[in-house]
């Protein structure tokens, strides 16, 4: 992923952050390679806790383990954290609220129109509820 954002932008980025599902010892190394500094959380982060960290994850000196360390340490201020700000709220109110799922078109054409169509929705139901 962080190749096709160099090929559609001309760059790489500075910084990245990613959920559990990206979490690996390959990924953390290609990211250690490109020089890219990675907030990667490698367990899922209960409701209250203000760590995105498995218990069980990382051996003694892996780079699981130096990721735990680095998302630990940043506790609250940790940029990791602005996923909730950013992306997550709306991805999970698109579930939740809207009960979108899955696609139902098959197809990369139609499903970018049915996504096109889920994501005005969205945006119409912000606008709708900052009127009134």
């Amino acid at each position: 992923m962080v190749d096709q954002v160099r090929t559609n932008l001309g760059r790489k980025p500075k910084v990245l952050s990613a959920d559990a599902g990206s979490c690996s010892e390959s990924n953390l190394a290609g990211l250690l390679e490109r020089r890219i500094r990675a907030y990667i959380a490698t367990g899922r982060q209960k409701h209250g806790s203000k760590d995105a960290i498995h218990a069980k994850n990382g051996k003694p000196g892996s780079l699981i383990a130096a990721m735990k360390a680095k998302l630990k340490r940043g506790g609250w201020r940790s940029p990791y954290r602005l996923r909730k700000q950013v992306v997550e709220p709306v991805f999970g109110q698109i579930k939740q609220a809207m009960g979108f799922r899955q696609f139902l078109m098959r197809g990369l054409a139609k499903v970018r129109a049915e996504w096109q169509l889920v994501c005005l929705a969205h945006n119409l139901r912000k606008l709708a509820g900052a009127a009134a």
